[in-house]
């Protein structure tokens, strides 16, 4: 499972489609994983994310566990601040918040997170994390304590995308937030995408099929849905969700 990244840069070649389900570990329990689990082996996703906001339990490792025992898909942290580091995942999204100019978002939590991500054998990908407003206000931009970018202005999401690439990012992820009233708009998704060489992932306010469908046709390589498949375990269910172009 050390080549994660290289396998979403092959399927962004191939013109593959990549789907994660986002799990917040504060909202499962040991009784609903065992609903999950065999819903998300069911459904067309090639990945899993887990984190949150905040994350106020101590079950993720017990969660990864369970996940890495009795699903195929490579489990990825999505980490919204140091504490929510597991050995037990096969890699992690180093996330830096482009979007905002909250220094602890920027590089503090990452200086704490770095001494022990070192000791791991996590796979580390940089990840530039740029909020768009979705409409309402989200967790993530409280706890961060930013202000998305504005949702009609996709020139700034463009350029905000292209600084993360040239710093070195290795993906670039446009995220509504989770909960979000509206998805990130399609004019971003395409403008952002066809201005950069690097993978993009797109999440947050995304609530039906069409929408990832959408997502997809604009150029997102990779969508991610949690809150509507936390609110509907049965959401891919018969969907005819196509991977490939």
């Amino acid at each position: 499972m050390q080549n994660i990244y290289n396998e979403i840069l092959k399927s962004k070649k191939e013109k593959k489609k990549l789907l994660a389900i986002l799990l917040d570990p504060d909202k499962i329990s040991k009784d609903s994983l065992q609903n999950i689990i065999p819903k998300i082996n069911q459904s067309p996703a090639t990945h899993i994310f887990i984190g949150g906001s905040l994350v106020l339990t101590n079950t993720i490792d017990g969660i990864i566990r369970e996940l890495k025992q009795k699903t195929a898909l490579p489990v990825l942290l999505f980490p919204g601040n140091p504490s929510q580091i597991s050995i037990e995942a096969h890699g992690i999204l180093f996330l830096t918040l482009l979007s905002g100019r909250n220094p602890d978002f920027l590089i503090e939590h990452q200086v704490k997170a770095a001494p022990i991500l070192k000791k791991t054998n996590l796979e580390i990908i940089s990840t530039g994390y740029i909020l768009i407003d979705g409409g309402n206000q989200t967790a993530v931009a409280s706890v961060s304590k930013t202000i998305p970018l504005p949702r009609h202005n996709s020139d700034i999401a463009v350029a905000t995308a292209l600084a993360g690439e040239f710093l070195g990012n290795k993906l670039v992820y446009l995220e509504a937030g989770s909960g979000a009233k509206l998805s990130v708009p399609l004019e971003t998704i395409s403008l952002v995408s066809k201005n950069i060489e690097i993978p993009l992932i797109v999440g947050g306010g995304i609530k039906d099929i069409q929408g990832i469908e959408d997502a997809y046709a604009a150029g997102a390589d990779l969508v991610v849905i949690g809150t509507a498949f936390e609110n509907d375990s049965n959401f891919f269910i018969n969907s005819n969700l196509m991977l490939h172009d």
